[in-house]
């Protein structure tokens, strides 16, 4: 065991017609099927799409931090 953390980041856009929040829990639950050791994100962008001038989409694009698995 190691006393310290390598960790990588990779770039998530997750999507939704119901929630931004919905949106992040979509992408990350995504990303968990492929991705190990992932422990933290942080949101860097919220779009959306406007339909008869609601909101018809929302997109927001993630960065997900996951520790190296040898450190």
């Amino acid at each position: 065991m190691t006393d310290h953390h390598t960790y990588k980041k990779v770039e998530l856009v997750g999507s939704s017609t119901s929630s931004i929040e919905d949106a992040i829990h979509s992408a990350l639950a995504e990303a968990n099927k492929s991705i190990k050791y992932m422990e933290w994100f942080e949101v860097v962008d919220t779009r959306g799409h406007i339909k008869d001038g609601k909101v018809a989409h929302f997109q927001v694009t993630l960065k997900v931090g996951f520790r190296i698995a040898s450190s």
